[in-house]
């Protein structure tokens, strides 16, 4: 989550090098562990006061509207809104009408707080569910709980040494049927171990996912081999 403060060094850089800054701010309505009412909670890019910004955002996350495949572009510059417009007429001809009266009527006064205090609410409710998982498996698990979204960043070990992430992930599919995503390709050996688990599907799914999990930790995880270091890899 990049803070208030965080965002004003950023855009104080950008400001002095004429730099454009392009914020991705589908998951920014979807903050769960910080108070709006917090000084140095994180604004849209948009209202920095500087003109040289974009911000993108969609209905696919927070909105939980993936579906209608519906999304914008904002920018304070209308220089950086027509070079966008000009490119999107190459690509798109026109988009679903139901779409757009879909997407306008979740953004609108009357629909967007119930949609975002539900969604809100669900990530609360089901990364409680997460923690409680991750606290019974302290000796295994380890992990920074997150503030917002719908994904967490969890690090399995076992002595202390990370487990091979993508193994464990096939494994654990395997076995449960449980999806989970390894968190290491590319980054290099520092994320080995890493796996990414989305939390904001219904709550029962969760707690279903977590059971099974569970067992798999207690019958198989002493099978999961540890990765392996590969002096080569990026640091």
């Amino acid at each position: 989550m990049l803070r208030k403060s965080l965002l004003e060094q950023i855009v104080q850089v950008a400001s002095e090098h004429k730099i454009i800054i392009y914020s991705d701010e589908v998951y920014r309505p979807l903050f769960h562990g910080v108070s709006p009412m917090d000084p140095d909670f994180p604004p849209t890019i948009l209202s920095m006061n500087y003109e040289n910004t974009i911000a993108t955002g969609s209905l696919s996350k927070a909105y939980s509207l993936a579906g209608i495949r519906t999304g914008w572009i904002a920018s304070r510059s209308r220089q950086i809104i027509d070079l966008c417009a000009t490119a999107r007429h190459y690509t798109t001809i026109s988009v679903g009408i139901l779409d757009q009266q879909i997407a306008a009527l979740a953004l609108s006064p009357d629909c967007i707080n119930g949609l975002l205090a539900r969604n809100i609410a669900l990530c609360k409710k089901n990364l409680e569910i997460l923690e409680k998982f991750v606290n019974r498996h302290d000796e295994e698990c380890t992990w920074i709980k997150p503030v917002a979204g719908t994904t967490a960043f969890i690090r399995f070990i076992r002595n202390n040494e990370p487990i091979d992430a993508t193994e464990f992930c096939h494994r654990v599919l395997d076995k449960t049927g449980v999806m989970l995503m390894p968190g290491d390709f590319g980054f290099g050996i520092e994320f080995q171990g890493w796996v990414r688990i989305g939390y904001a599907n219904h709550t029962e799914v969760v707690q279903e996912g977590l059971t099974k999990l569970r067992e798999f930790m207690r019958r198989d995880y002493d099978d999961v081999p540890l990765a392996t270091i590969d002096e080569s890899a990026p640091r």
